[in-house]
């Protein structure tokens, strides 16, 4: 079973398996958000928090017509914010966050969404998943991106074991290579929302079920 104690090779070439199955599936992800610019990337994955990227990119348009730069948000009403992102939930916290990572960017970044993970970090809202995100779409820079459907098909499969997300990043940085980290991190991402569900994961329809330690423990006990 594919696991990440296996021989060097035999893992490269599984990871390298399990990536063109997923692009044969779903083609070459680019990104599940809407944007056209990096202040727009990095004000819509603090947004994404606890939503979806549908909800996120049905009132970032709205939201950038008003506010298309981060001068402009950072010097906005905060009740008008909120009205427009209010649909996208928890948004008092994330209208305070979008707004103080703009000024953020005005005062010390000259305006500009910075490259460096520890500067991206002092960014309200932003952690390293969101981080890691700025980094592979903005900078094209290798990054592992682990949110809630990454984990959960990576920890299946073997590849890691690591509950906590910046853990199983750390965990994964060190037996995925470069060039597939971010790629990998898109597709492995769509594969949960739409085969490797939580609560009933669909092995029977998974094109990924022979490289699959959960898949082979689930035939184990129906056997």
């Amino acid at each position: 079973m594919f696991s990440a104690s296996a021989e060097p090779d035999s893992l490269s070439r599984r990871l390298q398996e399990i990536h063109r199955r997923l692009v044969a599936e779903y083609g070459s992800i680019i990104s599940f958000l809407e944007y056209n610019s990096p202040f727009e990337l990095l004000i819509g994955v603090i947004l994404s928090a606890q939503t979806t990227d549908l909800q996120v990119n049905k009132v970032t348009p709205v939201l950038f017509a008003r506010f298309p730069d981060a001068a402009a948000l950072a010097g906005a009403a905060r009740a008008e914010v909120e009205e427009i992102i209010k649909s996208t939930g928890f948004y008092r916290s994330k209208a305070a966050h979008i707004q103080g990572a703009a000024s953020r960017l005005v005062k010390e970044f000259q305006g500009e969404v910075p490259q460096s993970m520890s500067a991206l970090t002092t960014l309200p809202g932003v952690g390293r998943k969101s981080a890691n995100v700025i980094r592979s779409h903005v900078f094209g820079l290798p990054a592992i991106i682990v949110d809630t459907h990454f984990g959960r098909v990576m920890r299946r499969l073997g590849l890691g074991k690591a509950a906590n997300a910046d853990a199983l990043e750390l965990e994964l940085l060190s037996v995925v290579p470069e060039d597939l980290q971010s790629p990998l991190s898109m597709l492995v991402n769509k594969h949960g929302r739409v085969v490797c569900l939580a609560r009933a994961p669909r092995c029977c329809n998974c094109v990924l079920r022979d490289l699959c330690d959960y898949a082979a423990r689930e035939q184990e006990v129906r056997v």
